[in-house]
């Protein structure tokens, strides 16, 4: 599926905010914009670190959800730990917010270094993990970090993305734009109003903390004006299931069982049975889904959109980034997204000094109303190798069409071609599903005819082939048994040097020395390790894959017994990505069963029968499908490639 472009229909902020413009001209500091001579060049702004960090004020307020989601007869208030610098306050001035919702403040910590809150004595939050406190408070922002139901000090329990993780989140836009209300206390306490806040708010997060930012955008909600999303999830049913094929070992209770506090334990037993009872492991679709699928409800979305993904992501995959990306350029949404190579992490361990500049000059302009000339930069940043990175103007690029590739039989028995030609009438390819392999494995051995794989490949291209956006491959399959789960991936077979994204770093290694991003206290440091990418040479690179049960065929929200024998249609949604195959190197397509590691088996061990003539991958692609006709001689040994990393267990964090 190609992934789409459309015209905005958000309008770029040109202008200062009226509410801010007092702030702004004592944080300012005239700057040139890139590549223009300060003669010729309207001057450019950008927030400066002129207030305390040391002095700024630190406090908790409770906001009230007006959901009871414990029914204990109370509606549920939230925790919310607020650092704001105090001389704004002091001279009547008012301030915009960013904002991470979280589970994972107590339970697990937040950045490459787990960090958790940390509270004096009293109850006064000292310790704000990550650097968006240290850096953009003394520039005039306020960091707002939200304890999500039913966790750390929060009322409530935990739903997993549903009404109640999202209402927690939303509520607290609504207090900071004066709808909600406030106490001094977790329980009775004080009203406490947002007196100190222009309203104007942008949420920021990885993974759980995204997907929040995500689902609260799609809300709608008004005075949210910007969101980063990092690696987060579109469709909750996605990160659990792929089409039917089950992707973890547990569903969202186990994940809830891990963010909940201690009290949520004793008081949540009946939400997390009906997150038991609404998720079965068949991979059907429920109305629990429904709740947690924010996809449809993009066209509500009034902020602007940063999103970044590793490629690599093996616990939320880019699928997730891909159907939202789409929705959202439907939608008119302003976007921007940086791809890296890496696995589930943070530009800020993979790319801190460009992402910390893009990062302020995105707050800049959304939250203070500044005209910094963001909008002109490239839409997309994507990187081609380690730590080197390309930019496109849109994303996808112009010039990206949808491509048919076919999957025939080869000279060799067992080793099959790949091309645009229709395979004959009659063709067939055939593999048993082993769920001790992965794809890892299949590739390895692709060249060479193995009994549980079906692959093809291209002759070596005699031009670069980039892929940038979503694909798909329909297969015909004939299963010998009642139940049969596929996988389908995309292989660059050729030399390289790649993150190691299947390594415990995903990609990245971390370093003893540090680097300071702001200011510091006692209590809050602004000074992180250092991150450098963790590389390895390799033979092959998989670089886009896909799963399905084949019992969904019919609907891919219900699944049913398969009749051994008789042959189905089905096609598997590949994950976005942007890869360049490079000329000399060849494409593959591996078509197999249980990816190990990643999706759980069937219930029975098929052997599936493919039928070329009705088999096909549709991809978006750029550049030349030429190749030079040579055919690959036999492997001597096997290929080197990444091992496939373990998701087992679920924790949408790290």
């Amino acid at each position: 599926m190609l992934l789409r472009r459309r015209k905005p229909r958000i309008h770029w902020v040109r202008h200062l905010v009226p509410a801010v413009t007092a702030l702004v001209a004592a944080t300012l500091l005239p700057l040139s914009p890139l590549g223009t001579s300060p003669a010729h060049a309207a001057p450019v702004r950008e927030s400066r670190p002129v207030y305390s960090y040391d002095d700024a004020i630190r406090e908790s307020v409770w906001v009230d959800t007006k959901l009871d989601g414990d029914a204990d007869g109370r509606t549920d208030r939230v925790a919310v730990d607020i650092v704001r610098p105090r001389e704004p306050a002091r001279q009547g001035r008012k301030i915009p917010v960013i904002m991470d919702a979280s589970p994972y403040y107590s339970c697990c910590g937040r950045g490459n270094e787990s960090q958790t809150k940390t509270y004096d004595a009293d109850g006064k939050p000292v310790l704000f993990p990550l650097f968006y406190d240290n850096y953009f408070v003394p520039r005039g922002y306020a960091t707002v970090l939200v304890d999500l139901v039913g966790t750390n000090r929060s009322d409530g329990c935990a739903d997993i993305g549903g009404r109640s993780d999202i209402q927690s989140a939303k509520a607290v836009v609504d207090w900071l734009n004066g709808r909600a209300t406030g106490y001094s206390a977790a329980a009775g306490g004080k009203p406490v109003k947002a007196s100190w806040s222009n309203g104007r708010t942008g949420m920021i997060g990885k993974s759980y903390d995204g997907t929040i930012a995500n689902g609260v955008a799609a809300t709608g909600v008004k005075g949210l004006k910007t969101i980063v999303p990092i690696g987060a999830i579109s469709s909750w049913y996605d990160y659990y299931f792929a089409k039917g094929a089950a992707l973890f070992d547990s569903g969202p209770d186990g994940l809830a069982d891990t963010v909940g506090s201690d009290a949520a334990h004793g008081r949540c037993a009946a939400v997390q049975k009906r997150l038991v009872d609404g998720a079965p492991r068949t991979g059907d679709w429920t109305g629990l889904w429904s709740a947690r699928d924010y996809v449809p409800d993009a066209r509500k979305v009034r902020a602007s959109v940063f999103a970044v993904h590793g490629m690599q992501d093996l616990n939320v995959r880019t699928k997730h980034l891909g159907q939202w990306w789409n929705a959202l350029a439907d939608a008119g949404v302003e976007r921007k997204i940086w791809l890296s190579q890496t696995g589930h992490v943070d530009p800020f361990d993979f790319r801190r000094g460009p992402w910390v500049s893009t990062l302020h000059r995105w707050f800049d302009h959304y939250l203070l109303g500044l005209d910094n000339g963001i909008e002109r930069t490239p839409m997309a940043d994507v990187e081609r190798a380690p730590d080197q990175w390309s930019t496109d103007r849109v994303w996808p690029p112009s010039g990206t069409r949808q491509t048919t590739l076919r999957p025939a039989p080869g000279t060799t028995p067992g080793v099959g071609v790949l091309g645009t030609e229709r395979a004959a009438p009659g063709a067939t390819a055939a593999f048993t599903d082993d769920p001790r392999l992965s794809e890892t494995d299949w590739a390895a051995d692709i060249d060479r005819p193995t009994p549980a794989k079906a692959g093809f490949t291209t002759p070596p291209l005699t031009k670069d082939l980039r892929l940038s956006g979503s694909g798909t491959v329909t297969v015909t399959a004939t299963p010998s048994t009642t139940s049969a789960h596929l996988t389908a991936a995309l292989v660059d077979l050729g030399p390289d040097t790649i993150r190691d994204y299947g390594a415990n770093g995903e990609g990245i290694v971390t370093l003893e020395n540090r680097t300071c991003w702001g200011s510091s206290t006692a209590g809050d440091s602004a000074c992180f390790k250092v991150t450098a990418a963790d590389t390895k040479a390799v033979d092959y690179t998989v670089f886009s894959r896909g799963w399905a049960d084949l019992g969904h065929y019919a609907d891919p929200r219900k699944g049913r017994p398969l009749t051994p024998g008789k042959p189905y249609t089905l096609t598997l949604d590949l994950a976005a990505s942007d890869h360049v195959v490079p000329a000399g190197h060849r494409l593959g397509l591996i078509i197999a069963g249980t990816d190990a590691g990643l999706l759980e088996p069937p219930t029975t061990t098929p052997r599936l029968t493919l039928d070329l003539k009705s088999t096909a991958a549709r991809l978006p692609l750029t550049g030349s499908l030429r190749a030079d006709g040579a055919a690959p001689g036999a492997a001597p040994e096997r290929l080197r490639g990444v091992r496939t990393p373990s998701v087992e267990s679920p924790l949408p964090l790290r």
